[in-house]
């Protein structure tokens, strides 16, 4: 940003709203190289306007108070600047100055409290907050107002978030001995409540992230405890209907979150609505996980029963969990509406992490864009049949009573897929089972109403792009009926939980029956499996399936076999292509290499040694741990190193 050294040089802003905050203004640095500060002209007329705002803060709503005041008379001033004050006033959030924890202290203007009227109630008041900004009536032109912005933080001197909602203090009695909690503990917490995940395993997951700075203690889990129902009152109070019409109400929301979206365009004549949400954790999930691994889409959710689609994008976990990193609420699937809100989310990413990227991009829709996802990501495109398979089982155990029929229509349509790689002709099959079956009359019906007239469009992305493994596709599911769950039944909060090969429950009495074993199509009798999922128990039975001879081997293992024997067939007078093909080769190769040695190895130090260096030093690494793309080199010399493991040995004899 650009220093601007004279006021008539800065545009005066007089947002529309009634009430406006320091969010809706457009910051100038004014000064010089050596002193400068952010500032904002307004019309004095619309100080108390923006007061208002900024005391209306979703995150730390507070008041301001006068902490100090002047006043010059008109005339009194032959030589002026043209920032000299004819009124200045220093507003303070009424949370601080005085503190009597860690980082606080009293302001050198106050050396005793205050009893005014405008103060915050306690025992919450005196937090220690810094967030404080000046108001300047300009002497040269008396209708304007110069707002400095010294702190808009609402942070203590330690950088601690110190009232509000996500303050760790501000839990009632004893709230002075409550754990750290820090700001990613806190996003994860309230995106999980958002989510509709049950209050026990969300106070579980909050406990696990507290117990990692101040140890197991049963007033540490008391107080979690408190705080988890605390946020999810917070956020059960809250109400997104803002206004009685719908287009208004999602601009004011859009306005009141605008750290949580990435992208945002307003429906007109010539332009759809796109709304794009990511908060930070989120953020921050999709940097981690994403950054050289995979990336899913949970597209078109809600088609028949909401106004606009949900689109959800996925990261996977360490545990293989789908994390959802970002939504995208539009009706529209055209190219340019949908390269305008990825190329914002990757921009967004690489803001933080310059050298972010994925290795692999998972859609599950034979219709969706590709064209956007090569071009802004670069990278290979997977295609998941996590929704066919879903939607064929659901309607097979809806419209078919007889369970033997339901387990043969399930075979024989997972033999039609199958076919793709046999050389077979699809359709002469799927034309036998529909003579084969041509008295279960409604599940015909279905089939031939919504699958036919698009059934050669899906075989031929299936050939076209290889195809994404069970796992993956059985955790994409997962987090479709959570979603499901609750955005249409809020009444069952129990059914949220996790329910799949993650979970486990030892019970030798019950049994269940696999039928056709080793196939992506295999059917069981389980009560999930009933409902259209994939099951734990078809996943265990494919995994034993695959390690066994006479097993056909899985269609994302076909598909890759295809993908690769293309690449190997290419003509060798094309050269370019020819240069791609084996770089491709080459690089899935050495991916594999890796994998199957770290599963065959018996000693994992021994992988890891040969592994190559990422980083030596702390300042080759990212904030989010991720290796940079240049190599960090120590540079201090061998005696300055054995002197910083003396004083590191002396630090931890302290400790001990």
């Amino acid at each position: 940003m650009d220093i601007v050294e004279s006021l008539f040089d800065i545009q005066v802003q007089d947002p529309p709203e009634e009430d406006f905050s320091s969010i809706d203004l457009t910051w100038t640095k004014f000064g010089t190289a050596e002193h400068h500060d952010e500032v904002a002209l307004i019309p004095y007329a619309r100080v108390d306007s923006f007061i208002i705002g900024e005391c209306s803060n979703v995150e730390c709503p507070t008041r301001f108070h006068i902490e100090r005041g002047r006043k010059r008379s008109r005339g009194s001033l032959k030589e002026y600047k043209d920032d000299e004050y004819l009124e200045y006033r220093l507003y303070w959030c009424s949370f601080g100055p005085e503190n009597y924890g860690e980082g606080g202290g009293v302001l050198p203007s106050r050396k005793y409290r205050l009893n005014t009227r405008n103060r915050a109630a306690r025992p919450q008041s005196m937090r220690g907050c810094t967030c404080h900004f000046v108001v300047k009536r300009l002497y040269a032109r008396p209708s304007l107002a110069l707002l400095i912005y010294n702190d808009r933080r609402h942070v203590n001197k330690s950088g601690f978030i110190c009232h509000g909602p996500l303050d760790r203090d501000a839990i009632g009695p004893g709230a002075k001995k409550i754990p750290y909690i820090c700001n990613e503990i806190q996003q994860q917490t309230m995106s999980m409540i958002y989510l509709g995940i049950p209050e026990e395993s969300v106070l579980e997951k909050h406990i696990e992230g507290i117990q990692r700075y101040c140890g197991s203690d049963a007033k540490v889990n008391s107080l979690a405890s408190q705080y988890v129902q605390k946020l999810g009152m917070i956020i059960r109070r809250s109400t997104h209907e803002l206004d009685l019409d719908d287009q208004a109400s999602i601009r004011l929301w859009v306005d009141r979150n605008k750290k949580s979206i990435f992208f945002y365009q307003d429906s007109s004549e010539t332009d759809p609505f796109i709304l794009g949400i990511q908060t930070e954790w989120q953020l921050q999930q999709m940097i981690r996980f994403g950054h050289r691994s995979l990336i899913a889409a949970d597209s078109t959710f809600g088609i028949k029963r909401l106004k606009y689609p949900l689109c959800t994008l996925l990261v996977f976990d360490s545990r293989q969990h789908a994390l959802p990193v970002a939504w995208v609420v539009t009706r529209s699937s055209a190219k340019p509406d949908v390269t305008k809100w990825m190329k914002s989310l990757l921009d967004r990413a690489r803001s933080i992490e310059p050298g972010w990227k994925i290795s692999g991009f998972l859609i599950d829709d034979a219709a969706a864009e590709i064209d956007p996802i090569r071009e802004i990501f670069c990278c290979p495109l997977l295609f998941s049949l996590w929704r066919v398979r879903r939607s064929w089982l659901r309607n097979i155990v809806k419209k078919c009573t007889n369970i033997k029929i339901q387990r043969e229509i399930f075979k024989r349509l997972g033999n039609i897929l199958y076919s793709i790689w046999d050389g077979a002709d699809p359709f002469v099959n799927l034309e036998v089972l529909i003579q084969d079956f041509v008295d279960q009359t409604a599940f015909i019906e279905y089939f031939k109403a919504s699958w036919m007239p698009k059934l050669a469009m899906w075989l031929s992305t299936m050939r076209a792009l290889p195809l994404a493994s069970q796992e993956a596709s059985g955790a994409i599911e997962a987090y479709h009926v959570k979603l499901k769950t609750k955005l249409f039944d809020d009444s069952h909060l129990g059914a949220l939980q996790r329910v799949d090969w993650v979970s486990s429950q030892k019970d030798s009495s019950l049994t269940h029956l696999v039928w056709n074993p080793g196939s992506e199509f295999a059917f069981c009798d389980c009560a999930w499996s009933m409902q259209g999922n994939i099951c734990k128990h078809v996943v265990k039975v494919n995994m034993i399936c695959a390690n066994n001879e006479g097993y056909q081997p899985s269609m994302s293992f076909q598909s890759l076999r295809e993908v690769l024997m293309n690449l190997w067939t290419k003509p060798m007078d094309d050269s370019v292509e020819l240069d791609l093909s084996v770089a491709w080769t080459h690089n899935m190769l050495d991916q594999i290499k890796q994998l199957v040695e770290l599963s065959s190895s018996d000693d994992i130090g021994a992988v890891v040694n040969n592994l190559p260096l990422k980083w030596v030093s702390k300042k080759g690494r990212t904030s989010v741990g991720i290796p940079s793309s240049t190599l960090a080199l120590p540079s201090s010399s061998k005696s300055s190193t054995v002197h910083k493991k003396n004083r590191k040995r002396k630090r931890l004899s302290r400790l001990r």
